[in-house]
């Protein structure tokens, strides 16, 4: 179950960040409107795939997924935009991670 929900977590990052970054190439960077479309479509995506989440609870999925969003928005601009983070970035990231964990996954009863 927590597999699956990491996957999700990944895949979501993806659309959004991939969209995200679609749409800033397309309006910022002047790749046009085919470029700012795919990214909408990748960003409707992105909340389909929190659908999937097996938590029931909105507000838990959204304020965990912030810790993947933050992980995954560094990675992908050291990726893709050959962003170098540094040290505060990094704590930073990892700190964001734990809390999701913490948030996600910590035991109920």
């Amino acid at each position: 179950m927590i597999l699956r929900s990491l996957l999700l977590f990944v895949l979501a990052a993806l659309a959004e960040i991939g969209g995200a970054w679609l749409v800033w190439q397309g309006l910022r960077e002047h790749r046009g409107w085919l470029w700012v479309g795919a990214g909408v479509i990748a960003l409707g995506l992105y909340g389909a795939i929190a659908t999937l989440q097996p938590d029931a609870h909105f507000g838990r999925i959204l304020a965990a997924y912030g810790g993947v969003f933050v992980v995954g928005s560094i990675a992908w601009g050291m990726a893709v935009d050959g962003y170098r983070p540094d040290r505060w970035d990094i704590t930073g990231a990892a700190l964001c991670l734990a809390g999701m964990g913490v948030i996600m996954y910590a035991p109920r009863g």
